[in-house]
């Protein structure tokens, strides 16, 4: 076994190789870039090692310099998480070259994998059932627009490098393919430095299932697997395992086929087989086709711990070490079902565009596994996928893993930024999906029910205006006089909404609150508050902000009497950033007449591009920002004529 290894990573994962790394006795070496000195995954390594500036260009992708770090460190092995460098073969061999063992597949295997047009016809040679489409190298539009036409729409529009749903595109019909493949090839581009696409014909009612593999270069044995259907734009939302539906022929149909597909290039340590599955009914033995192969860990890769009691960080240091499979296939067995929901610091409401902000409250409840990068004081940077956390359950049966899903949910508490816990707790919530009743659809079906936002009660108010004032603290008879009546207004907003609450304290247990026409009574207990008879929820409190720890969590900001509110709108004037960014490309320019809609940058941040549209009809006044500038969040980027000046 390796004495010292080098994640080459961050955040969450470089946290989850460590605990295991460690508990093994092995020394674990971090890298860091500017924006993560003071970062989780630096303060648990046993030495970290500064790379370079915040974009990952000038860090987690410098390989020369990573490779130079553990050199320098006495590590013998590199783990690369997963994304960064961890499917980058050129990187492999340098790792090998100096003299370090990299603790994934050989370069061969990435290479054959790594590109889904060459890796959909190895997967026929090799037995393995494809989706029809075309994988071609030859990338002529109006060839790849009669290839669609052919397979009959709706189609996908794949970049061939790459993954996450980056240069992904559904087409429903022919009028939009060109945009589409314009759209695609740019992100892909952006993305993979790789603008080729393939095209395929689309699966109704599609389900994501997955078959976790892993091999020690000759032989290779399934782990079975996982369904992550429940997605966003292409992006999991909940997975879980084993698969909803599964029968026994099927399972070992996959299996088979995922083993087959890992034989066929030698592959070494853990890697994902993805299928899409025909789930317009029963699961079929001939409704499963290959979609592309991980050969790297997953994100998602603790439900199927949870289910196998196998520790998979374990299994790829001890094959890498040179051991063999450290089980047979008929030593695997399944026992439950687990579920992970990935917990995002993005506005829900705005589109889930990725949010920032520094977490001044983070807890998860002690009967869920929580895998976090983050803790309570870090910042959610824009230079990063801003994941906050996995929060993973088990349980006997499906049935009972939702049920602890839900209240893992329910008790998780984040403050400082916001984020998609109310999201997941309605999806955790969702009959069709209890039922088990999924498909990459439904969120998109069901998705102004699944983000509706309800509005907060009485009680959640007076619990801020009680943190906010420290009405709440012991022995304390906040607010106290000697003449008139000991009453308060406190000014609170939620969202757009103003409200002011009232209280009259009427000693140090007991308090009357009027909140929006409401009267409610506050007592104190045994040290502890009830209002209106049922105990009062947990808040943080924050630079003026407070955040009710009920329904996932209600944000109040207190309103100083004594400031004056400037209110800033959008007229439709002025199109803003809606994140920080980089702005790859800029279509308005000045003078030119613009439509509602029309599309007049394209921003960049956190991994994924972003329209930026205009909000009505009207003139460029003024174009602000240049294709490549680094934009903050707020900053004025295209500027329209005044309507009554157009």
């Amino acid at each position: 076994m390796f004495d010292t290894i080098l994640i080459a990573n961050r955040g969450e994962i470089a946290c989850r190789v460590m605990e295991t790394a460690q508990a093994m006795g092995v020394t674990c070496v971090a890298v860091y870039s500017d924006a993560d000195a003071q970062a989780k995954h630096v303060a648990m390594a046993d030495r970290a090692v500064h790379i370079g500036g915040a974009a990952p260009a000038d860090s987690y992708l410098r390989g020369d310099v990573i490779i130079q770090a553990a050199l320098d460190t006495g590590a013998r092995a590199i783990h690369p998480g997963y994304g960064f460098l961890s499917e980058n073969p050129d990187f492999v061999e340098a790792v090998a070259a100096a003299g370090l063992t990299f603790i994934g597949p050989s370069a061969k295997a990435i290479r054959a994998m790594g590109l889904k047009d060459a890796a959909k016809i190895l997967m026929v040679e090799a037995g393995v059932p494809v989706v029809p489409g075309y994988h071609g190298a030859d990338q002529d539009d109006a060839l790849l627009a009669d290839e669609a036409a052919k397979m009959g729409y709706p189609v996908l529009i794949k970049a061939v490098a790459g993954g996450g749903g980056k240069g992904m595109r559904l087409v429903e019909a022919a009028e939009g393919f060109t945009d589409a493949l314009a759209s695609a090839r740019s992100e892909a581009k952006t993305a993979f430095g790789n603008p080729d696409v393939l095209v395929e014909k689309f699966v109704t009612h599609p389900r994501h299932i997955e078959v976790q593999i892993f091999g020690d270069g000759t032989r290779a044995v399934h782990l079975f697997e996982r369904d992550c259907s429940l997605q966003r734009r292409h992006q999991k939302v909940i997975e879980e395992a084993p698969a909803p539906g599964m029968t026994p022929q099927m399972r070992a149909a996959m299996g088979d086929a995922a083993v087959k597909a890992a034989e066929a290039i030698g592959y070494k340590g853990a890697g994902t087989v993805e299928f899409i599955v025909d789930g317009s009914g029963p699961l079929r033995t001939d409704g499963f086709f290959f979609m592309e192969m991980n050969t790297r860990l997953q994100v998602e890769h603790p439900v199927t711990e949870a289910i196998t009691g196998v520790d998979l960080v374990e299994w790829q240091l001890r094959v890498a070490a040179g051991e063999g499979l450290p089980k047979a296939q008929d030593e695997l067995h399944i026992d439950g079902h687990a579920f992970e929901a990935r917990l995002y610091a993005e506005n829900v409401p705005a589109g889930f565009l990725p949010a920032t902000g520094t977490l001044t409250h983070l807890a998860f409840p002690e009967t869920a596994r929580a895998d976090s990068g983050v803790r309570a004081g870090d910042e959610i940077s824009p230079f990063y996928d801003p994941m906050i956390a996995k929060v993973i359950v088990h349980g006997p049966t499906r049935a009972v893993a939702l049920r602890r899903l839900s209240a893992a949910l329910a008790g998780t508490q984040v403050a400082g930024t916001v984020t998609n816990l109310a999201f997941l707790g309605a999806l955790a919530d969702h009959a069709g999906f209890g039922r088990g009743e999924v498909d990459t659809g439904l969120i998109a079906r069901d998705l102004a029910d699944l983000t509706a936002v309800n509005a907060p009660q009485a009680r959640h108010a007076v619990a801020a205006a009680m943190a906010l004032t420290r009405l709440d603290a012991p022995g304390l008879m906040a607010g106290f006089t000697l003449w008139g009546a000991n009453t308060q207004t406190i000014g609170l907003k939620w969202g757009d909404d103003v409200l002011d609450v009232q209280v009259q304290v009427l000693g140090p247990d007991t308090q009357q609150w009027q909140v929006g026409g409401h009267s409610l009574t506050a007592v104190r207990r045994h040290g502890t508050w009830r209002i209106d008879g049922d105990p009062a929820p947990e808040v943080a409190c924050a630079e003026g902000t407070a955040t009710v720890f009920d329904a996932y969590g209600i944000t109040y900001a207190h309103i100083d009497p004594l400031d004056v509110a400037a209110s800033v709108g959008g007229d439709g004037n002025v199109i803003l950033a809606p994140m920080p960014g980089v702005l790859r490309a800029v279509f308005a320019t000045e003078g030119a007449l613009v439509a509602k809609g029309d599309r007049l940058a394209v921003l960049e941040a956190m991994k994924m591009e972003h329209a930026l549209l205009a909000a009505r009809d009207g003139v460029v006044a003024e174009v602000l920002a240049a294709t490549g500038d680094q934009v903050v969040a707020g900053a004025a980027l295209v500027r329209l004529e005044d309507e009554g000046d157009a």
